[in-house]
C-alpha cells in the first residue's frame, strides 16, 4: 500500500521561511568566504571555519523546517536523534571541505570545481542521511533520475556561489549570489522529496523515535543562534560589509618601503628639471620638497 505524502502541510509557510534561512546561511558563509580572500594567511583558517558552519547551519536548517511541513497521512512520523545529529555534522564538515579548497587554492579551475563538487556533495548527503533518519510504519523508496537531478543541483549551486564569493565584488553581489544558493538549495530539497514514494507495512505500532515538535524545534535553536552570532559578526566588519580589501597584509620589511620611492635629485645651481623630473616631482611628499 502507498502512502499519501504532502510535502506542503502548512501551505507556502514552510518553503518560504526555508528558503529564507537557507539564504540567510548563504549570505553569511559567502561574506565570511570573500573575507577570507583579504586577510592575512593566520587568520584566513578562522573565517573559512566560521563560513563553513554558517553555511552549514543554514542548510540543516532549512532542511529540517521543510520537514516540519512533510507528513504521511496514513502513518506518523519520528526521527531518529543521533542520525539527525549526524546530519548537520556532515553538512558542516564537507561544506567545510570544499570551502577550504576555494579558500586557500582560489575560485577558478580545477580548484573551484573540486571545492564545488565537495560541498554540493555535501549538501544532498545531509540531505538523504536526514532522510533516512526518519521513522514511520513504512518504506521509503527513490526514484533514481530524480535524485540524480537533485544531486546535479546542489553541486552546480555549491559550485556558481563559491565562484560568487571569490569575485570579491562588494556586499550587493554576495547577497545576489545568496538568494541564488539559497533557491538553488531549496530547488535540489523539493526536487529530492519528489523523488521519494513511501510503501507503507500495513497497521502497526507507533515508530520509535522523537516527533517533529519534540525533536527538531528544540534542535534548531542551536543552529539559529549561531546564524545570528555569525550576523553580527558581519554588522561589526565594515571591510566584510563594504567589500573593501585589508591592506594589513602588505609585507613590509625592514630597509624596504611599502611602495616604491623614486630618488629625488636635489635642485642645485644649473640644475634645470627636464619633463621626467618634474613629472617626478608631482609626487613628492610635502617632506622631501
Amino acid at each position: 500500500m502507498q502512502g499519501t505524502v504532502d510535502g506542503f502541510s502548512y501551505g507556502l509557510v514552510t518553503p518560504l521561511v526555508a528558503y529564507l534561512m537557507a539564504c540567510l546561511g548563504g549570505a553569511l558563509g559567502l561574506r565570511c568566504t570573500t573575507r577570507s580572500m583579504l586577510v592575512t594567511r593566520s587568520w584566513r583558517p578562522g573565517w573559512l571555519a566560521l563560513g563553513s558552519a554558517a553555511i552549514g547551519s543554514g542548510i540543516w536548517t532549512m532542511h529540517f523546517i521543510a520537514m516540519m511541513g512533510f507528513s504521511v497521512q496514513e502513518t506518523p512520523i519520528r526521527y531518529d536523534r543521533p542520525l539527525t545529529f549526524a546530519s548537520l555534522g556532515v553538512a558542516i564538515v564537507m561544506v567545510g571541505i570544499g570551502i577550504f579548497i576555494v579558500g586557500y587554492r582560489g575560485a577558478s579551475g580545477t580548484a573551484l570545481f573540486t571545492g564545488g563538487t565537495i560541498t554540493g556533495l555535501g549538501v544532498a548527503s545531509m540531505h538523504y542521511l536526514g532522510m533516512a533518519g526518519m521513522r514511520l510504519n513504512g518504506k521509503l523508496e527513490y526514484n533514481t533520475l530524480t535524485v540524480a537531478a537533485s544531486v546535479v543541483i546542489a553541486v552546480a549551486a555549491a559550485t556558481a556561489a563559491l565562484w560568487a564569493a571569490g569575485q570579491v565584488r562588494g556586499f550587493l553581489w554576495s547577497v545576489g549570489a545568496s538568494l541564488v544558493m539559497g533557491l538553488a538549495v531549496s530547488g535540489m530539497h523539493y526536487t529530492g522529496m519528489a523523488a521519494l514514494s513511501v510503501h507503507l507495512h500495513g497497521a502497526g505500532p507507533a515508530p520509535a523515535g522523537d516527533s517533529p515538535a519534540t525533536l527538531l524545534a528544540p534542535l534548531m535553536i542551536g543552529p539559529l543562534a549561531f546564524l545570528l552570532l555569525a550576523g553580527v559578526v558581519v554588522m561589526f566588519d565594515p571591510l566584510m560589509v563594504m567589500g573593501k580589501p585589508d591592506w594589513s597584509h602588505v609585507e613590509q620589511k625592514p630597509g624596504i618601503p611599502a611602495h616604491p620611492v623614486h630618488p629625488v635629485r636635489p635642485a642645485g645651481r644649473g640644475y634645470v628639471p627636464g619633463p621626467r623630473s618634474r613629472h617626478h616631482d608631482r609626487f613628492r611628499t610635502p617632506q622631501n620638497r
